[in-house]
């Protein structure tokens, strides 16, 4: 993409509604304009990184086994009456009537609907382990919708569900949602802390949130250090197996880390001094295990071994997908701007042409384009007949990782400039060793 092609607004002043960095940054890098309160249209920019960040959490829900599908945002009240969740779920919820003067919602979340596609169609123990899940757009009606796409009325989120035989098979279920998640995360740049948490109106005693730790996140949460130190790298587990998953989880859970709501004071003092700490964190996503709480009353049964009629067990597991561009951000930026990490960059590198209509670096940038396009990269050229310092200004707050700087003068020595947006640092190599290094981060072949 040429950026003099591009539909980039970016703001030279922050706005005034704007008051944490990865709201000020979205808006000035022109990723997203607020509709209404708590509702955002999603502009080429941002639109790219919430791409990026959807393709992540559905490669990594499809290599765990689950299988992805999708549910309509409006829903029938009956069902919730079934669950008996209509009454119960609060103003949150945007309560709706057609017409036909039919009660309808706009989805908050699924397990109604996704227990009725499932009664309707699985009655054996034959089916199962089955999980489900789809990546679609929610409305809560926030009293006080703030902090741009972090706490909005209407969000993208990964919803799934599990349908198991037995507690046992359900909690396998769970613990290989945590391990899925562990690398999706860790795929964003992010690390997500695995904590006990509070199942709100979801239910269910078995539950954890993921947090990654920001100064504006809107949990206060308590947690022994030495759980920073963890990572799931590049290890290969076997979802099927449950101890290797359970392996996983009791690695990841073993050490105290809770949130404010379900915080033990006295379980916290066993933890030496040293490693206490106390910050604030965001949620990006959850993982919960309720048993029979909607099966029993839905009706949602199989046929065991024995030819009983037992109600299934389930689960359900949600990413923020919309917040986790606002988390991102509040995890990785500067003073300058946004610092995306490799795997959810909305382009690859940026091209810098300092003197644009020089017919030497005019060629230059675009064989490095070309390239680059050759190897399946995306880069984003800038083109613009602009003074160095302001591309550069740009570039710093669109945040993209890797940035190449084409001038006569370097041309002269036969080299270009290839930069780190998150170290600075800078290296003068030619324009095809620049081409090969970026090759390389991303894992292509130059």
């Amino acid at each position: 993409m040429r950026l003099s092609r591009y539909f980039l607004p970016v703001l030279k002043e922050t706005p005034s509604e704007a008051q944490i960095v990865s709201h000020r940054l979205m808006l000035r890098a022109g990723m997203i304009k607020q509709a209404s309160a708590g509702i955002y249209s999603w502009l080429p920019m941002g639109y790219k990184v919430l791409r990026n960040i959807e393709r992540i959490v559905h490669e990594e829900q499809t290599r765990a086994g689950h299988i992805p599908m999708l549910m309509p945002t409006l829903q029938s009240a009956d069902l919730w009456r079934e669950s008996g969740r209509y009454d119960a779920y609060g103003p949150e919820m945007l309560r709706i009537r057609d017409r036909h003067e039919r009660d309808m919602l706009f989805g908050p979340t699924n397990e109604e609907m996704i227990t009725d596609i499932f009664r309707s169609h699985v009655s054996s123990y034959k089916d199962l382990p089955m999980t489900l899940y789809h990546i679609q757009w929610k409305f809560r009606d926030e009293r006080r919708p703030r902090f741009g796409v972090m706490r909005g009325r209407e969000f993208l989120m990964k919803d799934g569900y599990n349908f198991d035989l037995t507690r046992e098979d359900a909690l396998h279920a769970y613990n290989r949602h945590l391990v899925s998640y562990l690398r999706t995360y860790e795929r964003m740049g992010l690390q997500a802390i695995p904590m006990r948490a509070d199942s709100g109106p979801i239910g269910g005693d078995d539950t954890h949130e993921f947090l990654v730790l920001a100064e504006t996140g809107e949990s206060e949460v308590f947690y022994d250090s030495e759980i920073t130190d963890l990572s799931f790298g590049a290890r290969e587990i076997d979802y099927d197996d449950h101890a290797q998953c359970r392996a996983v989880l009791e690695e990841f859970t073993s050490r105290y880390a809770r949130t404010d709501e379900t915080h033990d004071p006295e379980l916290f003092a066993q933890v030496p001094e040293a490693r206490q700490r106390q910050a604030r964190g965001i949620e990006v996503g959850q993982i919960f295990y309720f048993g029979t709480k909607y099966s029993e009353p839905m009706g949602a049964t199989v046929v065991d071994q024995e030819g009983n009629h037992v109600p299934v067990h389930m689960g359900s597991h949600g990413i923020g997908v919309s917040r986790l561009v606002g988390a991102i951000i509040e995890a990785s930026h500067d003073d300058n701007g946004i610092i995306w990490p490799e795997g959810v960059t909305p382009f690859h590198a940026g091209i810098v042409n300092l003197k644009q209509g020089d017919a030497e670096a005019d060629g230059a940038c675009q064989a490095l384009y070309d390239s680059l396009l050759a190897l399946g990269l995306e880069p984003l050229y800038d083109d613009r007949e602009e003074r160095a310092g302001a591309k550069f200004a740009t570039m710093d707050l669109i945040g993209l990782p890797w940035r190449i700087t084409v001038g006569p003068r370097g041309l002269k020595n036969g080299v270009v400039e290839l930069t780190s947006r998150r170290t600075g640092e800078s290296e003068e190599l030619p324009p095809e060793q620049a081409v090969e290094r970026i090759a390389q981060i991303y894992g292509k072949a130059a």
